[in-house]
């Protein structure tokens, strides 16, 4: 029925689940074809990425004993969790099942909040600029999400990154939402990590320290999403290509040299962090440098 679709990594697992319905599967690929642009790996992004996780997510969802469902998309910088949260709540749009999506950056520290963050730690680069475990506000960001869990109203907060300079700041405007909703698609490159007991780098010691707060966000969640990168180096072309596009569209952003300067500040973590990820219901896909899922090797 869909020869191509068993060809990606995560069929079989589908299929032992019984998660896959021949009918949302049709429906759902005839409006990410209209949905997604032209481009390389098209069919790969639908059949491989978005249907096999929207399929995944749905399966949990029928089986889920209350609403929202809380999913957790844990994905490095630059994976297009953007794009991939952006095409599920479409699809689920479609499908009859309202979901919002929300970042962890837009939790991020006021500019100013940052700065203090940042002088009471001179000569860690690590917490220099936004983006390591303390640069968050994690009690903001828990409020948001047990507003949505009880399907309270609620004004998502919104981080805009091209402020001073593509260093970033939290904006004025909000993303309202309101009133129950059935799917929260929480998503960061960070997304549950968890301390370990020993850190290599002693820059680590106060983000892994500060990793024990964000169990208020991950202790929420009822299942997890991992998307993986076979090499650390696909992060920092990733990210560049990320941050090109947005200058491209006329945003102020970072330069390359800028990026690549600031995402290397973030391989210590992955090298870290990145085995301590763990839940009873979870996903994991590796994607290939052109953000592919492929079989692991």
């Amino acid at each position: 029925m869909h020869p191509f679709a068993s060809q990606g990594p995560a069929w079989a697992e589908l299929l032992a689940l019984d998660a896959v319905d021949d009918a949302t599967w049709e429906r759902g690929t005839a409006w990410l074809e209209h949905d997604l642009p032209e481009g390389p790996h098209r069919a790969e992004r639908i059949h491989w990425l978005t249907l096999p996780v929207a399929s995944w997510v749905l399966h949990h969802l029928r089986a889920a004993r209350r609403r929202p469902l809380m999913v957790g998309l844990n994905a490095p910088q630059g994976a297009g969790k953007t794009t991939l949260t952006k095409s599920l709540v479409g699809l689920f749009a479609e499908l009859g099942v309202r979901a919002v999506s929300v970042s962890i950056d837009d939790f991020y520290l006021r500019r100013s909040e940052q700065l203090a963050l940042a002088s009471r730690h001179p000569g860690n680069p690590l917490l220099e600029h936004r983006g390591y475990p303390g640069t968050h506000d994690v009690e903001l960001g828990a409020r948001v999400l047990q507003a949505l869990r009880d399907g309270h109203d609620v004004d998502v907060p919104r981080y805009d990154k091209s402020a001073h300079g593509g260093r970033g700041d939290r904006s004025d405007e909000v993303t309202p939402i309101r009133g129950r909703v059935d799917v929260v698609l929480l998503e960061g490159w960070m997304l549950g990590f968890r301390p370990v007991e020993h850190v290599v780098d002693e820059r680590l010691r106060v983000p892994n320290d500060a990793l024990r707060t964000y169990a208020a966000w991950n202790d929420r969640l009822d299942v997890l999403i991992s998307l993986r990168m076979k090499t650390s180096s696909q992060v920092v072309q990733w990210r560049i290509e990320a941050e090109q596009a947005m200058r491209a569209s006329g945003t102020p952003g970072l330069t390359d040299a800028e990026v690549e300067d600031y995402v290397r500040r973030f391989l210590p973590a992955y090298e870290t962090w990145s085995d301590t990820l763990s839940m009873e219901q979870s996903l994991t896909l590796t994607l290939d440098a052109q953000r592919v899922p492929r079989f692991p090797r």
